[in-house]
C-alpha cells in the first residue's frame, strides 16, 4: 500500500481528532522510527512518552511473544501469575506505603479510579486540581483537566472541582478544606508546558492535605518510570502521595494504566465497586514486567539524567543563538523549549523535514520526550535539527 493510500484511508475512516503530521510510520527500533518510504526519524514523540525503553525493545518483544502463546486474556475474577508478579513489583518500586494497585488500560482510567477511591474513602466530593494541569479526556479526568479548549463542548462536567495556580502555596491553603476529597497534581506538568514543581511546593501540599484530611494524588502518567531521571518524579522532592496514577511507558508500548495507593485507602473499593474488562490482562502484565526490568537492568534512570543534561545544554545554546527561543526547562528527558511566539506547531512540522519528530506542550512550547535509550549521537542530531529550524525561522 502506498503512502497516499494510507493517508486517504485513515483520514476517511477515522475521527479527525488529531492534527496529523505528514508521516506514515511503519517501523521502529530504539529511538528511531522509519516511514513507509524508508525515511528515518529520531523520535522525540515516542508515542507521547510511551516508548520509554525504545521502540520494540527485544526483551519486551520476547515477553509479549511468549505470553501471547500462553495466555492473552484473563479477567479479574480469576487469579493470574504475571498479574500477581507485576502487582508485587509495582509495590516494590513505588514510594513507601503504596502497595495495593488496580490495573486498567490508560492514564485517564488510572485517574478515574483514583477519583472514585478518593470519594469512597473520604466520603467527600470536592477535588482540587491545578491550572495548566492535564489528567485525561474522559468525563471525570476532563473535569480535573484545566485547558478550556479540551473542556469546551462537553460541559457540564463534574461539579466540586476547583482549579488553583500550580506552585502557589497560599492559593492551595485557601482551596483545600474539610470538604476536599483529594488534590491532584503532576510533579512536572506535561501538556501544560513542562512546568516543574517549585522547591517546597509538593511538601506544602502534603502538609496541607494531612492537616485537612484530604488525599494527595500524584499524576505520574507521563513522569513515571524514569522519564525525569528518577523512577518516579516525586522522588526528586522526597514527597510521598496517598495515591499515584501511572501509565504510558510502564509496559513498553502496550496499553496499561495503574492506580497504586495505600492499603487502607485502596481497600475502600469493594467487590463490584470498580472494574475493567481488559485491565490486568496477561499480555500487558508480561510487557510491563519486561519493560520495568529493562529500566532497572539498563540503568535507564541514570541514562535519562545524563542524556537529558546533554540535550538541555545543547538546546540552551540554541536559545542563546536565537531570538525566537526563550528558555529550556524540564527534568531528565522531559524537556520543553519555550518560544517567544505561538509557533510551536510550525516548528514541529518543519522538524519533520530534518528527520526529527517533536511534540508541543502548548502553542509556544516544544516538547521532547525521547526514549530513554537515546544516545549521544542522536541527541546532537536533534539539537542540530532544532538549531537549523529555530534560528532560521522567519521573523
Amino acid at each position: 500500500m502506498l503512502e497516499d493510500d494510507i493517508v486517504e484511508l485513515e483520514d476517511y475512516y477515522t475521527v479527525g481528532v488529531y492534527k496529523k503530521r505528514p508521516v506514515v510510520i511503519v517501523r521502529g527500533s530504539g529511538a528511531v522510527v522509519w516511514d513507509i518510504e524508508g525515511r528515518e526519524y529520531i523520535d522525540c514523540v515516542a508515542g507521547h512518552g510511551v516508548a520509554i525503553v525504545g521502540h520494540c525493545h527485544p526483551k519486551v518483544v520476547e515477553a509479549i511473544k511468549k505470553q501471547a502463546e500462553r495466555l492473552i486474556t484473563c479477567p479479574g475474577i480469576f487469579y493470574n501469575d504475571v498479574r500477581a508478579q507485576l502487582a508485587q513489583l509495582i509495590a516494590e518500586i513505588t514510594p513507601p506505603g503504596l502497595e495495593v494497585c488496580f490495573f486498567s488500560n490508560s492514564g485517564a482510567e488510572a485517574i478515574e479510579c483514583a477519583m472514585k477511591v478518593a470519594r469512597k474513602y473520604t466520603g467527600r466530593k470536592k477535588f482540587v486540581a491545578m491550572m495548566r494541569g492535564f489528567h485525561g479526556r474522559t468525563m471525570g479526568a476532563l473535569s480535573l483537566t484545566w485547558k478550556p479548549e479540551y473542556r469546551r463542548g462537553f460541559e457540564p462536567l463534574l461539579d466540586d472541582v476547583v482549579h488553583i495556580p500550580f506552585g502557589n502555596v497560599e492559593k492551595a491553603k485557601e482551596a483545600i478544606d474539610g470538604g476536599t476529597a483529594a488534590v491532584f497534581v503532576e510533579p512536572v506538568q506535561g501538556e501544560g508546558g513542562i512546568n516543574v514543581a517549585p522547591p517546597g511546593y509538593l511538601r506544602a501540599l502534603r502538609d496541607i492535605c494531612d492537616e485537612k484530611g484530604a488525599l494527595l494524588v500524584f499524576d505520574e502518567v507521563q513522569t513515571g518510570f524514569g522519564r525525569t531521571g528518577r523512577m518516579f518524579a516525586c522522588e526528586h522532592w522526597g514527597v510521598e502521595p496517598d495515591i499515584m496514577c501511572l501509565a504510558k511507558g510502564a509496559a513498553g508500548g502496550v496499553p496499561i494504566g495503574i492506580t497504586v495507593g495505600r492499603r487502607e485507602i485502596m481497600s475502600s473499593l469493594t467487590p463490584g465497586s470498580h472494574g475493567s474488562t481488559f485491565g490486568g490482562n496477561p499480555l500487558a502484565m508480561a510487557a510491563a514486567l519486561a519493560a520495568i526490568n529493562v529500566i532497572r537492568e539498563e540503568r535507564l534512570c541514570e541514562q535519562a539524567r545524563e542524556m537529558g543534561a546533554l540535550l538541555k545544554n545543547g538546546l540552551e545554546k540554541v536559545v542563546s543563538e536565537s531570538f525566537l527561543a526563550r528558555e529550556v526547562k524540564g527534568l531528565g528527558l522531559m524537556i520543553g523549549v519555550k518560544l517567544r511566539r505561538a509557533v510551536a506547531g510550525e516548528i514541529a512540522l518543519q522538524a519533520v523535514d530534518k528527520g526529527v519528530l517533536l511534540l508541543t506542550a502548548s502553542r509556544n512550547v516544544i516538547r521532547l520526550l525521547p526514549p530513554l535509550v537515546i544516545n549521544r549521537e542522536q541527541v546532537w542530531k536533534v539539537v542540530d535539527a532544532l538549531r537549523e529550524v529555530i534560528v532560521n525561522y522567519p521573523g
